[in-house]
């Protein structure tokens, strides 16, 4: 009877342990800010991080920033800005245009675009 105790115990435990890692793994879901460099145009919405210097495909779930990158009124596409956004990378797809990219940045929120780039945060 001491032995159906401790498995039982130890079941316990099992899924206390496994269940505490699923509630780790949706924190990851929560929206980050990311600084980095923002490029638009016709075949082309990447994202450069300043920080890590790895390079995104942009999905722009906030309809905002592809609007205000083109309220900037460049004379050719593809020109890089500053940007602050709040979103969550992802894993691309394997098929599209962002297939390019291991990962994508899915844009939910714009805090900050500007044509002026900082030289003491990308380089």
């Amino acid at each position: 009877m001491r032995i159906r105790y401790i498995k039982y115990f130890a079941f316990l435990l099992v899924l206390i342990a496994a269940c505490s890692c699923n509630t780790k793994s949706s924190k990851t879901d929560q929206p980050v800010v990311y600084k980095g460099l923002y490029s638009f145009g016709p075949e082309i919405k990447s994202f450069k991080d300043c920080d890590s210097g790895r390079e995104f495909w942009v999905a722009d779930s906030s309809a905002q920033l592809e609007l205000q990158y083109s309220q900037l009124n460049f004379e050719k596409p593809y020109e890089p800005v500053y940007v602050e956004v709040e979103g969550i990378k992802s894993k691309s797809g394997k098929e599209g245009m962002g297939s390019e990219y291991d990962s994508t940045l899915v844009v939910k929120k714009v805090i900050k675009i500007t044509k002026e780039i900082p030289q003491d945060m990308c380089n």
